[in-house]
């Protein structure tokens, strides 16, 4: 039995439901107020727990997988085996100042206090730069904190910069870049396919994610212009039309971005009765 621990609430919970649903493993007969869920693998279980533990837990063998915040890893430095950038929950711990402050880079902050809900990010990143600052560690309401006396500047995670400006603060410097990753215990990695079985399943989603599958019929006399206009992974299949000779089935896998000038630059070489579909999966 492999058991997944993934966050059972917070911004990164419902893409990561969203996520295995999309790779064939969804959640079932769960919730955030269950410690446990099963799928419909009898050989996967889901673990619910904050994405504040999830490191350690899979570090200790609690869970053989863990679907957590490369922050948080950092932050436990727990000893795992990461396997896996899941492409979404991209955030940054920023370091920041009062709004109405003279301070613009980290070498001002010298002896002064930093606060955050990231002491070991901060004070890692403070040392390779050979500056010495306190580190205050606080557990919430971090970007109150040089406003109430109590910090000189923050680092703070950020995604849109929104609330650093709500509560009248500037970002200085960016001190660490973050996305979701999926990572698992090393022994476990070592000992069970499933593992890898479980990765690919979610590579596929992402790798078919942003793009779509696209098929035509085209005049065999259009066929090299047509090969021209598309990109595809490997160049288009190309296959012959039962009922017409003259005509040939093209299939090919483009950007979801390029579709409408994509399409108009077809029909101009030729191509008619175009057919865009979306892709679920796309295995390597």
């Amino acid at each position: 039995m492999i058991r997944i621990a993934i966050p059972n609430k917070g911004r990164l919970h419902d893409p990561t439901v969203n996520l295995l649903k999309e790779a064939g493993i969804p959640v079932l007969e769960g919730g955030t107020r269950k410690l446990f869920a099963k799928t419909t693998d009898p050989g996967i279980t889901y673990l619910f727990a904050r994405a504040a533990d999830i490191p350690e837990y899979v570090q200790d063998g609690a869970a053989d997988v863990g679907v957590t915040g490369m922050d948080l890893i950092s932050e436990t430095d727990s000893d795992v085996e990461v396997l896996l950038d899941l492409q979404f929950g991209g955030a940054s711990l920023v370091l920041a100042v009062p709004e109405d402050s003279t301070i613009s880079s980290s070498s001002e902050l010298e002896g002064m206090r930093v606060a955050t809900e990231f002491p070991n990010i901060t004070q890692k990143y403070f040392e390779n730069l050979g500056i010495n600052i306190e580190v205050i560690k606080v557990s919430g309401a971090c970007e109150m904190t040089p406003h109430v006396g109590i910090a000189d500047a923050i680092v703070d995670i950020s995604s849109s910069g929104t609330t650093l400006i709500t509560n009248r603060l500037k970002m200085i410097e960016k001190v660490f870049t973050s996305s979701v990753y999926l990572i698992t215990n090393k022994d476990s990695q070592e000992n069970n396919d499933k593992i890898g079985q479980i990765k690919t399943a979610l590579e596929s989603v992402l790798r078919a994610k942003g793009k779509r599958y696209l098929m035509m019929n085209v005049p065999a006399d259009s066929l090299e212009k047509v090969k021209q206009v598309l990109p595809g992974l490997s160049g288009p299949t190309v296959m012959k039309v039962e009922s017409d000779d003259s005509i040939l089935a093209v299939h090919a896998v483009i950007d979801s971005a390029n579709i409408f000038a994509t399409v108009d630059e077809l029909k101009g070489a030729g191509a008619k009765d175009l057919l865009v579909v979306p892709i679920e999966r796309m295995m390597p």
